[in-house]
């Protein structure tokens, strides 16, 4: 069996929240199905730079940031999935 490879694996569609700097993506793996995927967080450092970590719990201004754009992220989803 083969392991991950990276070029494989595609970003559809992004979002990120300018408050919290959370991550909502469509993403294939390969010829896979599209899924959508909740974090990373992007979180900016004092030097400037911007680095990723885990999303982990979501806060009310988080869920907020899901809840706008739901209705987006499942019409780009639909328009990317194959029917079953």
């Amino acid at each position: 069996m083969a392991g991950f490879d990276p070029q494989k694996d595609k970003i559809l569609e992004k979002w990120v929240s300018d408050e919290t700097g959370l991550i909502v993506s469509i993403n294939q793996y390969d010829t896979g199905a599209p899924k959508v995927q909740i974090g990373p967080r992007l979180v900016t450092l004092k030097d400037g730079s911007e680095s990723q970590r885990k999303a982990g719990r979501l806060t009310m201004e988080d869920l907020m940031f899901v809840y706008d754009i739901i209705d987006d992220v499942k019409e780009k989803l639909a328009k990317v999935t194959r029917p079953e």
